[in-house]
């Protein structure tokens, strides 16, 4: 069984990048205190950004639908 790590990111948490050429990837920090890394490869970048626009594009539409009932 894998385990799964989940992070809140909301409007004030801190987030850093920062390009790290040598290893073809970019580093993203969330928080301070106890940051967490996430490490993207460059080959990943523009599905991780597809999937972060997809889903604000989904959450959108779902609050923007009227009331059913």
């Amino acid at each position: 069984m894998r385990d799964l790590v989940s992070v809140h990111v909301s409007g004030n948490l801190p987030i850093r990048s920062r390009a790290l050429p040598f290893a073809d990837r970019v580093e993203i920090r969330l928080g301070n205190a106890f940051p967490v890394a996430l490490l993207v490869d460059r080959a990943a970048i523009d599905r991780h950004l597809d999937a972060i626009v997809s889903s604000r594009i989904a959450l959108e539409t779902a609050t923007s639908r009227p009331e059913e009932g």
